[in-house]
């Protein structure tokens, strides 16, 4: 029986865990069928997006070569997928010498993720999106501690050491948190009053992270300020000019650097690969990640639609979920090349409440499941996250 064709589109959390446990699960596949691994990415490597805050404060290289993660044979093709032909199961996409080409599949995973909303360009500012935009963030408020070190204005001074977050999701908390305690060792190694930095988290909603418990909030609302974040409830920045942040309400803000980190969209490309989706662009699967009206082909991850069938309730868009629906899609796509009945999706937190939130070196790790409800603060939460973004990423 002829071997098989196995295509991962993106190769972000999602995709690498639907590689490896697809790999694994259909290593002794009873039919002795083998399958040939390709991964298709645009990016040279692994991008570390979970770390995309830590280029803001230090030098740190988040885009890891695929040859340097711990995970079976495939084959790398750079390019940028551009359609999906499900009739014909044949892939086409533009290599990075702009030359078109195309790969036949028997088994297709699209995991192309999600991409962050950007701002308006007359809405000034700096959106965290890349590891570029990271470095110029943080060359952006070295120069403007240097600038403040030689000012003799107190209120250029201070706005010169002030920075807003636009965004209080977890990412916009956690580069919050880097960033004031980054600035506050910079500033006091130029001579500066440590005191007067100042970081601004804009945060839309009355509190931060709606559905967590009180107990967690309050730990969290108490750690960011012992970092230096004072965060501004219901305010939302509308626009950046001449170093002043207009608010929704009418105030504004004296700042060095406004950032934009105001949540993520799924990925635009889907809209040209012919898949179908829904109105605001995620892949439409069935309970087993299946897509719809296209045989072999699946998808996981921000940006497929994937929704618990007993709650109808929409999965989040977090690693851990990525990583679940990808221990899932291994025995799912084993089954269905069985001939077996395969796993329906569940929601991979539907008996507990989990979050893990990096500030700094140290951190604040919540759990609540059957009544108990947990916090615990201090470096331990660091570690453990770093631990488990560096399994995600299959790093050596």
């Amino acid at each position: 029986m002829d071997d098989l064709t196995c295509i991962i589109i993106g190769g972000g959390y999602a995709g690498l865990k639907a590689l490896k446990q697809i790999q694994e699960t259909t290593r002794d596949m009873a039919n002795g069928r083998r399958i040939r691994f390709v991964l298709v990415d645009k990016q040279p490597g692994h991008l570390r997006k979970l770390r995309l805050f830590k280029p803001t404060t230090v030098e740190e290289e988040i885009m890891i070569p695929w040859d340097d993660l711990i995970i079976g044979e495939f084959e790398f093709v750079q390019g940028t997928v551009t359609s999906v032909d499900s009739e014909e199961k044949r892939v086409q996409y533009v290599d990075v010498q702009g030359n078109n080409a195309r790969i036949d599949y028997d088994l297709l995973v699209v995991a192309v993720g999600s991409t962050v909303r950007r701002p308006e360009t007359d809405q000034g500012g700096i959106a965290l999106i890349d590891p570029q935009s990271a470095a110029d963030i943080r060359e952006r408020w070295h120069v403007n501690l240097r600038k403040a070190a030689d000012e003799t204005n107190p209120e250029v001074q201070k706005r010169l050491m002030t920075i807003s977050v636009a965004g209080a999701g977890i990412s916009g908390i956690e580069t919050s948190a880097e960033l004031a305690l980054s600035m506050q060792k910079e500033a006091a190694a130029l001579g500066l009053n440590s005191s007067n930095v100042s970081v601004y988290l804009l945060n839309l909603q009355e509190r931060l992270l709606p559905g967590v418990s009180e107990k967690f909030r309050r730990k969290l609302d108490q750690e960011l300020s012992k970092c230096g974040v004072t965060v501004l409830h219901n305010r939302k920045a509308m626009r950046e000019e001449t170093g002043e942040v207009t608010l929704n309400d009418g105030d504004s803000l004296k700042v060095g650097l406004l950032i934009w980190m105001i949540g993520l969209i799924p990925n635009p490309a889907l809209r040209g690969m012919g898949l179908p989706l829904t109105p605001d662009g995620q892949v439409l699967v069935d309970e087993s990640y299946r897509v719809q009206g296209a045989p072999g082909v699946y998808s996981i991850g921000d940006c497929a639609r994937i929704v618990d069938p007993k709650t109808d309730k929409a999965e989040q868009k977090t690693c851990f979920e990525a990583g679940i629906q990808g221990i899932r899609l291994g025995k799912i796509v084993s089954a269905d090349l069985e001939g077996q009945l395969a796993p329906i999706h569940k929601a991979s937190k539907s008996n507990m409440d989990i979050y893990n939130i990096g500030l700094g070196q140290k951190g604040v790790f919540w759990i609540r499941k059957w009544g108990i409800d947990m916090v615990m603060t201090g470096k331990t939460p660091g570690k453990l996250k770093k631990l488990v973004e560096d399994k995600a990423s299959y790093l050596r």
